[in-house]
């Protein structure tokens, strides 16, 4: 089911700044930190969190903070084996239910995706479209909502660990731009193999993340009162 109203748009904005790592992982922070950066108040601040509680992107602990937790290799391959049994399933209905308002936009996000090379921020704002675009245009609203937390959380990852920027996302919009010009052609045997492509990029990307690990970050000693998103700024 779609999220709307206010506390849709707080889920959002939220997600929207945990996956660009606006609020690293590790990181605690409050409602009222979260009411000011959304603009929203604390009733539809609150039922996100809730929400996003239990699409596991936030861990709320009731009087200390909110948790950013930990984006790890093994989550993420976990997660990618769940993509690609639901993923192959999207494309397939999406080849089959995408409506014609549906294959439009596909139409300009696959000529997006091959034009000036975009910059990271402008690609997972691409990518997320491109992630909702199929679900919707599956048809199934119970399909969409299964696969919207794994693909946020699955984007937070890939988006974190980067390292040929250029040649990533490049890789990247190549294989989504073979999935919708697959769908657009009502070509389900090759929807479900480029979707089956992409899984076993981010497989490997995955990978290659544990030969060449990023410094950690140690949740455990970040979760305290003072390491707050909030008292950063105040100590700059």
């Amino acid at each position: 089911m779609a999220r709307r109203g206010k506390a849709g748009q707080a889920y959002q904005e939220i997600e929207r700044l945990i996956v660009s790592e606006q609020l690293p992982p590790g990181t605690l922070v409050s409602e009222a930190m979260l009411m000011e950066r959304t603009g929203l108040g604390r009733t539809p601040v609150r039922e996100a969190l809730q929400q996003l509680a239990r699409n596991r992107m936030v861990e709320v602990y009731p009087n200390r903070g909110v948790l950013i937790p930990p984006a790890s290799v093994e989550s993420q391959l976990r997660m990618l084996e769940v993509r690609r049994a639901l993923e192959t399933l999207a494309v397939r209905l999406a080849c089959h239910n995408a409506k014609p308002d549906q294959r439009e936009q596909m139409k300009a996000l696959k000529k997006r995706l091959t034009g000036e090379a975009l910059a990271k921020p402008d690609y997972a704002e691409t990518l997320k479209e491109f992630h909702e675009l199929i679900a919707h245009a599956a048809g199934n609203e119970y399909l969409a909502d299964a696969m919207a937390p794994l693909q946020g959380l699955s984007r937070r990852f890939w988006l974190a660990h980067l390292r040929e920027e250029s040649n990533e996302i490049q890789r990247g919009a190549a294989y989504c731009h073979a999935i919708l010009r697959a769908i657009l052609a009502r070509d389900v045997t090759g929807a479900e193999r480029s979707s089956l492509a992409l899984n076993d990029y981010l497989v490997e990307f995955a990978y290659s993340v544990l030969r060449h690990p990023p410094i950690a970050v140690n949740a455990e000693a970040n979760f305290t009162p003072t390491h707050t998103v909030e008292s950063a700024a105040r100590t700059q």
